[in-house]
């Protein structure tokens, strides 16, 4: 695989760049308009962050109305106005926050905020590159999601408020701009702004995949790629493979809602007027919906993989256990992600032959994420565990990826998924298994590259508080979902009092809100830590975590080319932690195997025959030393 290496166009030995840093840059073109990686990735961290905090605003005010369905906050009116009536959140607003949120964090926090951030910090850091492959695009990339992000919240300004047919958006409610309050103005701009966060994911990841295979510094071949960088490698390509046949099933929608086509449509009655509708399909959206909505799923969570194994090596001191079987197990939910969509959608009617072929292959998908896990857990054991905030909620995502992923096998089950299927379990599920699982690998990625990015170090003990009332308060919020959903609780309803066979649950629903309402207040910990460490923290030391990868080796004070000099060549894997015989407990990639002998295995020169025999002369003079002694 070494053949594989592609240098650096601009010449891995070669200042051309250097000195880019000592260009004036105006204001716009250094913090607004910039075509600086580093500064990219922070401009989508902020506004990631930004949208987080929106998000978890709308989930408390719909977990309010769950818990308190009969009482009024004569607050929420003063707040929400029309939305609000009387004090209460009006049904059609209920659904219109579950859809909004939802929409914001899968798409604009986990998707754009997790992969836009650590791809453009990380991915010419880490690979040694003076900056992405087209900088020019990797700026439109951020601006398109900026603008679909003030398009998605505009929606709320309408005088219908915004779309509320579910983050799913399925039709008919999505297809028909009268069915609903959500249905009309606030639809459009869901819509509009999907097209623009896809088009900026598109730019994102065409870049990410041609600075990883074209601008790899000297010596950095494939197999000397940090894990980080294979999953948002892969993630890249998932995302340019999947997110189009999303644009393809958005577009066929805008026909059906503005130019009286029937894709998704037939036999439609509204107020009991027949509509002129024939021949269309809902399921059609659905497989359109899904064959990106599952790929969506690991494009979210694959990067919190590969940003949890990075943290949980270096702060274990050791190397990653299976490095190879840790890219394989990605390469392998890659592909398999493309061919499990239909998980679901079990429950539309689909042949159960072509329900059992889903339900095989989504087990199978459970094999490599199982690989993962039990390497994280041997890469732990006996580790000389350094616990940072970084490494506990690396930890932390761990936890939640297997708590949240046991339950995928019991969704995973055709037959289970009958009674399962779009009820409180389903809920508890993804926001463990890819909500709370993501959110902890991203915050795991923050604190241990925050150092990188400003310069200053974050506040441990805030880090500490936040990650334990985090920890708790989300399981105390979704772990007793699953046992409403067992119970036939459904999702997405506005209130629970008129069934009495769910009234037992809103004991549940209280303490669940609770738990949610002080879990947010603890985000905003975060905040201050994060936002005061930017300007105030303690000045970070250029390694301070004393870790491997190439991005330690660029100066503390940023420049625009990373290097000030030659950019630096690698020789050896990103992993040599706690080597015996080494010096210190930590290898740098940048350290070749000459200045090493003591610590050189004989595995280490695979494809270096004549190092193999530099390393057997020196253990034969050092055995013959032993004897004379």
């Amino acid at each position: 695989m070494s053949t594989l290496a592609v240098h650096d166009h601009a010449g891995a030995h070669h200042d051309e760049h250097g000195h880019e840093h000592h260009h004036d840059q105006s204001f716009l073109s250094k913090y607004v308009f910039s075509m600086d990686h580093k500064m990219i990735a922070k401009q989508f961290l902020i506004t990631g962050i930004t949208m987080a905090v929106i998000a978890m605003i709308l989930s408390i005010l719909f977990r309010i109305q769950l818990a308190y369905p009969d009482k009024t906050f004569p607050l929420l009116t003063t707040l929400l106005g029309r939305f609000a009536p009387n004090g209460r959140i009006s049904p059609d607003f209920y659904l219109a926050l579950v859809t909004i949120h939802g929409t914001i964090m899968v798409f604009f926090v986990l998707t754009a905020g997790l992969s836009g951030t650590f791809a453009n910090l990380l991915i010419p850091l880490q690979v040694g590159a003076r900056d992405m492959a087209s900088p020019f695009m990797n700026m439109l990339s951020y601006w398109f999601f900026f603008l679909a992000s003030v398009i998605m919240l505009s929606s709320f300004f309408v005088q219908k408020g915004p779309a509320s047919g579910g983050w799913t958006i399925y039709p008919p409610l999505s297809a028909l701009p009268k069915a609903m309050p959500g249905s009309g103005e606030g639809m459009t701009l869901w819509l509009i702004s999907m097209v623009l966060f896809v088009a900026s994911s598109l730019m994102g990841g065409i870049n990410y995949v041609s600075t990883v295979l074209n601008m790899r510094t000297k010596g950095m071949d494939l197999w000397k790629m940090p894990l980080t960088i294979w999953a948002l490698f892969l993630t890249a390509i998932l995302g340019i493979l999947a997110f189009p046949v999303l644009v393809a099933g958005v577009v066929l929608l805008i026909f059906d809602r503005s130019v009286g086509t029937s894709f998704y449509l037939s036999d439609i009655v509204l107020n009991g007027v027949q509509q002129p509708f024939e021949g269309g399909s809902p399921i059609l959206f659905q497989h359109l919906f899904w064959f990106l909505g599952h790929p969506e799923v690991y494009i979210v969570i694959m990067p919190a993989m590969g940003i949890s194994s990075e943290v949980m090596s270096v702060n274990s001191r050791k190397p990653i256990f299976g490095y190879h079987a840790m890219v394989y197990s990605l390469i392998g939910i890659t592909v398999l992600s493309f061919i499990v969509w239909g998980h679901h959608m079990f429950v539309t009617g689909m042949n159960p032959f072509l329900g059992g072929v889903f339900m095989i292959t989504t087990l199978i998908i459970a094999v490599p994420s199982a690989v993962k896990t039990f390497n994280w857990l041997a890469t732990l054991w006996r580790g000389n565990i350094r616990f940072t905030p970084a490494m506990l909620f690396a930890i932390g995502m761990v936890s939640f990826f297997i708590s949240g992923g046991l339950t995928g096998i019991f969704l995973g089950n055709a037959a289970l998924d009958i009674n399962l299927h779009d009820t409180y379990f389903v809920v508890a599920h993804f926001h463990l298994v890819m909500g709370s699982a993501a959110i902890f690998g991203m915050l795991a990625g923050v604190y241990h590259w925050f150092p990188k990015m400003f310069g200053r170090m974050m506040d441990e003990k805030l880090g500490y508080l936040h990650f334990w009332l985090t920890f708790i308060c989300a399981y105390l919020v979704f772990f007793p979902m699953h046992f409403m959903g067992l119970d036939g609780v459904p999702r997405r309803y506005y209130a629970f009092t008129e069934f009495a066979s769910m009234q037992k649950w809103l004991t549940i629903n209280t303490f669940v809100t609770w738990a949610a309402i002080i879990a947010a207040l603890t985000q905003f910990g975060f905040l201050y830590n994060f936002f005061v460490s930017i300007f105030k923290g303690q000045k970070a030391t250029q390694n301070p975590w004393e870790s491997n990868t190439l991005e330690w080796t660029t100066p503390v004070e940023h420049l625009h080319g990373n290097w000030p000099g030659e950019i630096p060549t690698v020789y050896r894997w990103p992993y040599d932690y706690s080597k015996p015989g080494a010096e210190e407990d930590y290898i740098p990639q940048t350290v070749p195997y000459s200045q090493t002998m003591s610590s050189n295995l004989p595995h280490d020169f695979e494809d270096n025959p004549a190092g193999l025999e530099e390393l057997n002369k020196f253990t034969s003079t050092l055995k013959a030393n032993e004897q004379v002694k």
